[in-house]
């Protein structure tokens, strides 16, 4: 599990080659400074600000609209120039002027002499911040990444980890065939949504792939169709494949809470020990359906403690 909890940036040429399209970006000036770093994914549209408040942040997006050129277009040319170095004196990694508007040519001017990048959009401004945030919201969460598959099992997410060959995509190979719906196979990206939750799915190169040793490379939504995929999915347990060791004690009642930590996320956590004869796929959806009814109330394991304690004071096991 590699996780990266640290400030997370991209550059502003990132921002350009990725989500350029879908924002309707064009950049007018300023393209020697599409180095310059995005920390935030909380844009700044500063609205009619006096020159004395300092407008834009380092690493924050300064949108600027109707209002701010409005504003700029009623100053004299002294004011011009003030709010202009006000405006650039955060170090903004870019400017967006929403609206198709044209820039102000003083402005145009210094963004160029600071490198700068200033861009222009066809999007009304609230469209084009709802569109960014969300895309920077994605891009700047903090994330881990995991070699295992993520499943969705009986309405359940199903992180499910092992050593490599141990028999990971075989078994969700299987419980796709009985109608779970695969997320990702081999890595797994992960992605805090809030504070308690996390969301994953897989690498776009790798979508809908599977890696069957003896087979090759599958196509799962192909092979089994688009019921059969998914794209996002919430993760609500991690079940870890292990081989057998016959000098290791396992949980035998289920009484034992363990719980796996990413991001900072507890996450309800169960060690299914694989060995001949045991249906790996079949304990997979038995485990997720019991994780459903320990999320409604319903602990089977608890309810046995507490109808037989003397059993389970005078025997390790039932």
């Amino acid at each position: 599990m590699k996780s990266s909890s640290d400030t997370l940036e991209i550059p502003v040429s990132e921002l350009y080659s990725n989500w350029g399209k879908d924002l309707r970006l064009d950049i007018i000036t300023g393209q020697k400074g599409l180095t310059r770093k995005i920390t935030s994914d909380e844009v700044l549209r500063p609205g009619k600000i006096s020159i004395d408040t300092q407008i834009t942040k380092k690493g924050k997006v300064q949108i600027l609209g109707r209002v701010e050129l409005k504003h700029f277009y009623t100053m004299s040319a002294g004011g011009k120039k003030e709010f202009t170095d006000s405006l650039l004196s955060g170090q903004p990694p870019c400017f967006i002027l929403s609206k198709g508007l044209i820039p102000e040519a003083l402005l145009k001017k210094a963004c160029q002499k600071t490198n700068t990048p200033f861009f222009i959009t066809g999007h009304f401004t609230g469209k084009l911040i709802t569109t960014l945030e969300s895309f920077l919201r994605e891009r700047l969460t903090p994330f881990a990444t995991a070699h295992g598959v993520l499943l969705d099992v009986y309405g359940v997410g199903v992180l499910v980890l092992g050593e490599s060959g141990i028999g990971k995509s075989e078994s969700a190979l299987d419980l796709i065939n009985r109608g779970s719906k695969l997320i990702s196979d081999d890595i797994v990206e992960i992605r805090k949504s809030t504070s308690s939750r996390l969301s994953g799915k897989g690498p776009e190169h790798t979508k809908h792939l599977m890696e069957i040793r003896g087979v090759g490379i599958i196509n799962i939504k192909d092979l089994f169709g688009k019921a059969s995929v998914m794209a996002k999915r919430e993760i609500e347990m991690v079940i870890e494949l292990v081989q057998w060791n016959p000098d290791t004690e396992y949980d035998r009642l289920g009484l034992d809470v363990n719980t796996f930590s990413i991001l900072d996320v507890e996450l309800p956590y169960l060690q299914i020990p694989l060995s001949s004869g045991r249906n790996t796929a079949t304990i997979i959806e038995v485990a997720a359906r019991n994780q459903l009814l320990k999320q409604s109330g319903i602990h089977s394991a608890e309810k046995f403690r507490a109808e037989h304690s003397e059993l389970l004071s005078n025997k390790k096991t039932p």
